[in-house]
């Protein structure tokens, strides 16, 4: 009996346990929910973070090196319709240039942690609305992501991707390199990638410089770069300004009054000072790339390029081209502009990039002709002949060999200086018997001709082929008093973090003809524009110097010469190497020259050759290596 009670007594215990409570439960489920969302998002994270791309290279396009080439004047150079604008500094820049964009494109930018909630949550609705992505709400940081990193396709992929690595680049860098990045990279249309390049494509001058309309302007690009271009829209392009100002008011950038004094004032349009230059552009970058060896960086390569020159060389050669259209037909061209110091200021490699990107001033080596004759008499001057010297101009047989006169004209005893002038073979090539050929070849390869030169009679004549770009090097001598120069593209090499990696140490090398014999040369080649066969390449009141050159059959015309400290040299030609009949150094090519030239020098610049010699022989007794 005990027994039983006690086992009823047990049941009865039992029964009256209380339950566990109801919030219990709910806690134990809200933390298993919570778990398998975290694992949820941790697999949705890892799905879409798996083939996030490499970010070890943020500073680099795509991953690549990058390269930018800069002007003489630090100007971007524009490549087949699209340019990078020098890394540029958020300190470098005006208050409010950053200001106008992040005014109008991410006001909240130094608040957020990358992502702007208010703004993502805007974006869905509207997106619902339309029943498609319309609008992204995107952050600076967010669109500093997908311009680096990611396609501009709008899936949920994508906006995902672009959510972690804008949490990544908050992590990572401040807000200022951040900002930095970005108006680095931009796209503000018209093939402008970084606000420097945008600003010298619309305005002419460097970022650092720009106004406050104007950067309202650039601001307003950037929702739509074709649509608010305001070289196809100037009308549209301003209302985006004014609507950047407005924004930059109720942002507090700007008081009513300063914005209504900016509004009053006009942003001046500036087109391009010249267009693109993909001939100097492939040289410099081979160029660059040889003297950085294999660095492992991006690089800002300043080059010698020239703005001015080179749009005065595409100018004078397409009048060139024009004015000689029956003579030339489908002939090429080719012209350099150097300083006298070697410095590459304008390269022509071809008449059209697009056809052809054979570079014929840098790559081609062609026959002189009588270009080569400067050398001849300056070595006879060298030797002691004076410029008023006889020699005979007549028929001669030299083994085989006998040289002829353009139409088979001889003049009989001649002046040097008027054998010269008229470009007589006879005589040169009995100036080049009496002085010897070993003189001559001496005399071109310390002024920078290429060698081996001919050991034959016809060395005098032009037959040993170089390229354009060789001849202007070996003609500065004529240009600076005297000094050989090596033609250079590059200025300076650095990386973006500022190391140097390359600097041009000055350009003139050692003496490579007296003063004197520079100067009675330099006196035949002014008789050669000025009364000679280059009467084509004269211009007015100006004092040029040069000789025309013409090969056998006319397959290859030239004109070299040199003016106001500049040396340009043209040449024409067919890529096949046929005749081009009637066509003469004489004609187009000094024709092209003279446009040229009269687009390079500064109004009515006139210089007497002699004195001018004297100052450059003074300034430069100590040539450097």
């Amino acid at each position: 009996m005990a027994r039983k009670r006690s086992k009823k007594r047990r049941k009865s215990t039992r029964r009256r346990r209380p339950a566990a409570p109801a919030y219990t439960r709910l806690v134990a489920d809200a933390g298993v929910f919570c778990l398998t969302v975290l694992i949820g998002l941790a697999a949705l994270f890892a799905y879409f973070a798996r083939d996030l791309p490499d970010t070890s290279r943020l500073w680099r396009d795509n991953g690549a090196l990058k390269i930018t080439l800069l002007a003489a004047d630090g100007s971007p150079i524009v490549l087949q319709g699209s340019s990078a604008g020098a890394p540029i500094r958020l300190a470098d820049l005006p208050p409010h240039a950053a200001q106008a964009i992040l005014a109008v494109e991410d006001r909240n930018f130094y608040h957020h942690l990358g992502v702007n909630p208010v703004s993502l949550i805007r974006a869905l609705i509207v997106n619902a609305k339309e029943g498609e992505i319309v609008q992204g709400g995107s952050t600076i940081t967010q669109q500093l992501a997908k311009n680096i990193y990611l396609t501009p396709d709008r899936t949920l992929k994508r906006k995902a991707q672009e959510l972690l690595l804008a949490l990544w680049l908050e992590r990572r860098f401040t807000k200022d390199e951040i900002l930095t990045l970005y108006l680095n990279r931009v796209y503000f249309g018209a093939g402008a990638y970084g606000i420097d390049a945008a600003s010298y494509r619309y305005f002419a001058k460097p970022a650092r410089d720009l106004t406050l309309g104007e950067s309202a302007l650039l601001a307003g690009l950037l929702k739509a770069p074709s649509r608010y271009a305001p070289t196809a829209d100037p009308q549209n392009a301003g209302r985006r300004g004014r609507l950047v100002i407005d924004q930059m008011v109720a942002a507090g950038f700007l008081t009513p009054r300063e914005a209504a004094t900016v509004i009053a004032q006009p942003v001046i349009l500036s087109s391009p000072r010249y267009s693109a230059a993909p001939y100097f552009v492939d040289y410099a970058l081979g160029e660059a790339r040889r003297l950085a060896g294999e660095i492992d960086a991006d690089l800002i390569v300043r080059t010698t390029f020239d703005a001015r020159l080179q749009e005065a060389a595409e100018l004078g050669m397409i009048a060139g081209f024009a004015r000689s259209a029956d003579a030339l037909g489908e002939a090429q061209g080719a012209a350099v502009i150097i300083g006298d110091d070697g410095a590459l200021r304008a390269m022509i490699g071809g008449r059209d990039y697009r056809e052809s990107q054979f570079n014929r001033a840098a790559q081609a080596r062609r026959q002189p002709g009588s270009a080569f004759k400067p050398f001849v008499y300056l070595a006879a001057f060298e030797s002691g002949l004076e410029p008023d010297d006889m020699v005979l101009d007549a028929p001669l047989r030299l083994g085989k060999w006998t040289p002829d006169n353009y139409k088979s004209k001889f003049y009989g005893p001649v002046t040097l200086r008027e054998a010269m002038a008229r470009s007589l073979n006879g005589a040169t090539i009995r100036v080049q018997e009496a002085v010897g050929r070993p003189a001559v070849r001496r005399t071109a390869r310390a002024m920078g001709a290429p060698g081996p030169l001919a050991p034959g009679p016809a060395l005098g004549l032009g037959v040993d082929a170089v390229s354009p770009l060789e001849l202007a090097g070996a003609y500065a001598p004529f240009a600076n008093g005297g000094f050989r120069v090596a033609p250079y593209a590059i200025q300076s090499i650095k990386t973006v973090d500022g190391d140097v990696l390359y600097q041009r140490m000055g350009g003139y090398l050692e003496q490579a003809a007296a003063p004197s014999s520079i100067k009675k040369t330099n006196a035949l080649l002014r008789d050669v524009v000025e009364w000679g066969t280059g009467g084509a390449a004269f211009v007015p009141g100006y004092d040029a110097a040069g000789k025309t050159g013409t090969s056998q059959q006319s397959r290859d015309a030239w004109f070299a010469g040199h003016a106001g400290g500049l040396v340009c040299v043209v040449w024409t030609g067919r890529d096949d190497n046929a005749p081009m009949p009637g066509v003469t150094g004489g004609r187009a090519p000094a024709m092209m020259w003279r446009e040229i030239m009269a687009r390079v020098l500064p109004p009515r610049y006139v210089a007497p050759m002699q004195s001018q010699s004297d100052d450059l022989i003074a300034a430069r007794s100590k040539p450097s290596g």
